[in-house]
C-alpha cells in the first residue's frame, strides 16, 4: 500500500509545501489542495486536467498536454485507473487488454473484467482449501476417529 501511495503522488505531482508561504497543503477532494496556512489553492494533475476538461470538453491528450503542462503518459495512466473517461462522441478510445474491444476507461471491457474477476475468485478458492488446517488425521493409526470427545456425558 506504501509503495502505491509514493507512486500516486510522484505520478500526480502532488503538490505538499504551499508556493506562497510554504505552508502544509491539506487534501480538499478531487485533486484539490489548500493551504492550512494562508488558504492558497493548488492542484495536483488530475485536478488540473479535470478543470481543463471541463472548460474544453473533447479536447485530446495532446490538447491538454501543450495547454496544461500534463504528460500525456499520465493522462493515459488516468484513463486507465478509471479517474478519466474518453467521452462518447470521440473517435479515440481505449482498448481492452485482453480482447481489444473499444472501451472509454479502466483496462478492461465490461465482459474481460467480469471473466478475470471471476478466475481470480476461483484462484483465491483454490488456494484457501489448500491452506486448512485442523481438519484430516490427529496422529498416525487414528483412522477416522473422532479428534475432540466428551468425557463426561
Amino acid at each position: 500500500m506504501t509503495t502505491r501511495r509514493i507512486n500516486l503522488e510522484e505520478q500526480y505531482n502532488i503538490p505538499r509545501v504551499c508556493k506562497i508561504c510554504g505552508g502544509v497543503m491539506i487534501f480538499k477532494g478531487v485533486g484539490e489542495y489548500r493551504c492550512e496556512d494562508c488558504g492558497e489553492l493548488d492542484y495536483d494533475d488530475y485536478g488540473k486536467v479535470r478543470m481543463y476538461i471541463e472548460e474544453h470538453r473533447g479536447a485530446t491528450a495532446a490538447q491538454i498536454e501543450n495547454a496544461i503542462g500534463v504528460s500525456q503518459r499520465s493522462i493515459r495512466q488516468m484513463l486507465k485507473d478509471g479517474r478519466l473517461e474518453v467521452t462518447q462522441d470521440s473517435r479515440t478510445f481505449l482498448k481492452c487488454e485482453i480482447c481489444g474491444k473499444p472501451i472509454r476507461s479502466g483496462q478492461y471491457c465490461p465482459e474481460c473484467e467480469t471473466a478475470v474477476h471471476r478466475n481470480l475468485e476461483a484462484e483465491q478458492r483454490a488456494q484457501s482449501k489448500k491452506n486448512i488446517h485442523g481438519t484430516g488425521l490427529a496422529e498416525k493409526g487414528e483412522e477416522g476417529q473422532k479428534r475432540f470427545r466428551r468425557e463426561n456425558i
